[in-house]
């Protein structure tokens, strides 16, 4: 397919690389210092760190030395959930929301999960009603509750979970890597006590993410080392982190409000003109309780696998997934879809996610594809 138009829609997998974060990375690529080194070499490379640890907090309304770097948004959420393990700054038992990114439900295969609603939404109540159930009454527990669906765009409702859970006792850890951009972090990370975001998802590089720890918080090491406050070991990715850094200052730049409405006109003229052409197709977590983000969309079209269906977008010149991106390129029925009571539909969805690139020609592209699509299957339910 070379030369031919590609549409890309798969934004919440990884946004294409801003063109600030790849001029700071080509700066500093050439670095001989390591930042742990006192010469002059290593000051200078400590001074590229630090300046993306200094924009990254500035995005998240944090200090800096609350912003403590990691290879991604997985380790950021491992290292989240470790502090619930018996560590010496640990929590008591774990619990976490049933729609999850992998890395948080593979990470915590045992733990309780929190039920949502048929619209994907993470209620209070249900928290308490799980914290109810563990010893003490969930009382210093660890609850893990993403900000935004990587799937459906769902909001949750963080600030009221974690002030629930602050009133036992306990803390809280929120993946917010599909909020940056799209919610205020400065709110996110008042109300929680570990935050994660990751650096692709806003048009950094891909391997480098961050934990944001809260102000009073002194996380347990995952990687013991001397790096990064002595908090987590390894030498820093210096390339990686002052992308990172470029990437948030962007983001800081960037009129939100403005953008999300532009992204919400294009999902909902997606949304509107898929409608009319399949009358069964459906939005999970179009009626959720706190809205959801502008840029997502998930839709279900019966009848036709989610592989399927991505493939057929694929040929089309149109990248979408299904699901989340970190299965081993693998399609399979969404775990999110199936908490939300989807049944076998759970297996009939694809995620359209848009951001700062996205126009209407990339609207008009897939919704002529997918028209396509639901026309043929039409036309051999007939047969």
């Amino acid at each position: 397919m070379t030369g031919a138009v590609r549409h890309f829609l798969d934004h919440n997998a990884g946004a294409p690389l801003l063109p600030a974060a790849r001029a700071r990375m080509i700066e500093v690529l050439d670095l001989a210092g390591n930042p742990s080194s006192v010469h002059a070499e290593g000051r200078a490379a400590r001074a590229v760190v630090e300046q993306a640890r200094a924009e990254i907090a500035a995005l998240c309304g944090t200090r800096p030395d609350r912003v403590l770097f990691t290879s991604g948004g997985s380790e950021s959420n491992a290292w989240m959930l470790h502090q619930a393990r018996g560590h010496q700054a640990a929590v008591g038992p774990l619990a976490v929301s049933a729609v999850e990114h992998d890395s948080v439900l593979a990470a915590a295969p045992h733990a309780p999960r929190i039920p949502v609603d048929d619209q994907g939404v993470v209620h209070p109540h249900a928290v308490a009603a799980v914290l109810d159930r563990l010893p003490d009454g969930g009382a210093g527990a660890l609850v893990a509750v993403m900000a935004v669906n990587n799937e459906t765009g769902v909001i949750q409702p963080v600030a009221e979970i974690a002030a629930l859970v602050h009133a036992r006792g306990g803390r809280v850890a929120c993946d917010a890597v599909q909020a940056a951009g799209r919610l205020d972090l400065g709110t996110l990370c008042g109300a929680v006590d570990f935050l994660s975001l990751s650096a692709h998802k806003i048009g950094g590089p891909k391997g480098v993410g961050v934990l944001v720890a809260g102000p009073e918080i002194e996380p347990a090491a995952l990687i013991p080392g001397g790096q990064e406050y002595r908090r987590r070991g390894g030498t820093e990715n210096l390339a990686g982190i002052a992308g990172f850094g470029a990437a948030a200052a962007v983001l800081c730049a960037t009129d939100r409000a403005a953008e999300a409405l532009r992204l919400a006109a294009l999902r909902d003229r997606i949304q509107a003109a898929l409608a009319d052409a399949a009358p069964d197709v459906l939005f999970p977590g179009r009626d959720a309780a706190f809205g959801r983000v502008a840029n997502t969309l998930s839709v279900v079209l019966p009848g036709i696998a989610a592989e399927t269906q991505v493939m057929r977008m694929d040929l089309a010149g149109i990248a979408v997934s299904a699901g989340s991106a970190c299965s081993s390129g693998k399609v399979a029925a969404s775990p999110v879809l199936a908490a939300m009571g989807l049944g076998d539909l759970a297996g009939q969805a694809i995620r359209v996610s848009l951001g700062a690139g996205s126009t209407v020609d990339d609207a008009e592209a897939f919704i002529a594809a997918w028209c396509r699509m639901a026309a043929r299957r039409s036309r051999a339910a007939a047969e």
